[in-house]
């Protein structure tokens, strides 16, 4: 097992490793251990960061985009070589099973040669003017600094996804790290160091949301706020940020579910619908947390979920074996328990789980046991709100017209997954299901980087991150014209 570099990290700004002198504990969701200490900086390093970015960032966007480029070659390949270290320590803080953990850095690796294959597209267009002898092209132009600020369940792939695009763009980046999970940064910031990514054009500040997070949002030199994680921040940094007119990507939770009607592959349904619920033990936004079934076929699918269920290993995800791990924290636990007393309490039947391990090799983590619970209808809060746990809540419907609606029910709109062999209903329901990611015969998680993701609704505000789209996050379109008359020509006017 690889084993953690420093017990006590530090910021790094305009290319320097700073120390700070208030930290935190980080601690191993699996065993409760302690693993080492992050800063918990204040508005006065956001400043110096943004200061150091401001800075770099004009001599960055300068260099041409295809040398840019280069520098996310260099990061991609180091990635590569250092995967299954990088994977281990994912586990470590995180807790994901060793399995995902790859699969994250995996995402990181595929985003670096994806987003530095666009340092030789950042395409404009050239259009005809309505004069003669003048030209006409529009082109994207970087914002200056931005800030990203990403979640601790997916600790890697996320802050690529943001600082990728950015750089490539030829923007500088200010990043705040989840306090939970800041190895990922600190091993990010240390690649970038070493492929030759120019002082200050990445700084990275750890520290909590409501002192760093805040003065990120608050700093006029910020031009763009990149923001994942709870519905309840992004709408306040959405409201500040309209009210300093910056520019602001949010992606947010998710209320998924899977659809499961009555000509479905019942066995590959139960695989999609087990990936999707329980792996990262249900912590992801795209997690399935409903399964919308066909009462034809509803008491089938229970009973082999049931099956599958029992098979599933709970433990620290660094042992192979392992299909389930811990929850991030305490808090996490606690927010799950109620979610399993209010589902009881609204009449929903609990036909497996719900309730947390904490004896033998179990006791010093974070486990709560994959929960199953079926009957539940389409205005429960179980149905409804976002638990954020291993938790799924079957729910029976009469037909596929039902299932869809059902489905468009939730405030979000992340993912959503049919299963059915009905050539006619998988492209209804692709145009109907109200959600930017549609899944045909999978289950809601998956995403490739090379398209885009992020949803509709409460879930963003319409951004998305990963594939090209990515970009219009991180630049703005400057129209450009020459006219080479040698006389004014006036647009809408001269036309004759």
């Amino acid at each position: 097992m690889v084993e953690v570099k420093t017990k006590r990290l530090a910021n790094f700004i305009d290319g320097e490793w700073i120390t700070v002198e208030k930290t935190t504990p980080v601690l191993n969701p699996a065993t409760g251990e302690q693993i080492l200490d992050v800063p918990l900086s204040d508005a006065a390093s956001v400043d110096a960061a943004v200061q150091a970015a401001k800075k770099a960032q004009k001599e960055w966007a300068l260099v041409p985009a295809p040398q840019r480029a280069e520098v996310l070659y260099r990061v991609g390949y180091m990635l590569k070589e250092r995967k299954e270290e990088l994977a281990q320590l994912l586990t470590m803080e995180n807790g994901k099973v060793i399995e995902e953990a790859r699969g994250e850095v995996q995402e990181g690796i595929d985003m670096a040669f994806y987003m530095a294959g666009e340092g030789r597209r950042l395409f404009g267009q050239t259009t005809p003017s309505e004069l003669k002898d003048k030209f006409a092209m529009s082109v994207r132009a970087p914002l200056g600094v931005v800030g990203i600020i990403t979640p601790w369940n997916f600790p890697i792939a996320i802050a690529t996804w943001k600082s990728f695009p950015a750089i490539v763009a030829g923007n500088a980046v200010v990043w705040k790290p989840a306090t939970e999970t800041p190895i990922m940064a600190y091993e990010l910031a240390k690649v970038f160091e070493e492929a030759g990514l120019p002082k200050g054009v990445i700084n990275v500040v750890f520290g909590s949301g409501s002192e760093v997070g805040e003065a990120m949002v608050n700093h006029e030199a910020i031009r763009v706020i990149s923001f994942t994680g709870s519905n309840e921040t992004g709408r306040n940094i959405a409201a500040e940020c309209g009210r300093r007119l910056k520019k602001v990507s949010l992606e947010m939770g998710g209320k998924n579910a899977v659809i499961v009607m009555d000509d479905a592959d019942l066995d590959l349904a139960v695989e999609g619908i087990l990936w999707s619920a329980f792996g990262t033990s249900g912590q992801r936004c795209t997690a399935c947390s409903r399964v919308i079934v066909h009462e034809a076929v509803k008491e089938a699918l229970e009973e082999r979920l049931l099956v599958a269920m029992e098979k599933l290993t709970i433990g620290n995800g660094l042992d192979e074996s392992i299909k389930v791990g811990p929850i991030i924290n305490k808090a996490g636990i606690e927010k799950i328990k109620q979610y399993i007393e209010i589902g009881k309490e609204e009449g929903a039947k609990l036909l497996a789980g719900g309730y947390e391990l904490t004896e033998d090799v179990h006791e010093n983590g974070n486990y709560f046991v994959p929960t199953l619970f079926t009957d539940a209808t389409v205005n429960m809060r179980i149905a409804q709100e976002e638990i954020f746990g291993p938790v799924v809540s079957l729910v029976p419907v009469k037909s596929f017209e039902e299932a869809i609606e059902v489905n468009n029910s939730v405030e979000f709109g992340l993912s959503s997954s049919i299963f059915t062999r009905d050539v006619n209903r998988v492209f209804q329901a692709q145009r109907d299901l109200d959600t930017g990611i549609v899944y045909v015969n999978a289950g809601t998680t998956g995403a490739e980087i090379h398209l885009p993701f992020g949803g509709t609704k409460g879930t963003g505000n319409g951004h998305r991150d990963s594939g090209v789209q990515a970009l219009d996050v991180f630049t703005e379109w400057k129209a450009v014209y020459v006219d080479y008359s040698g006389k004014l020509q006036r647009a809408q006017i001269d036309v004759e």
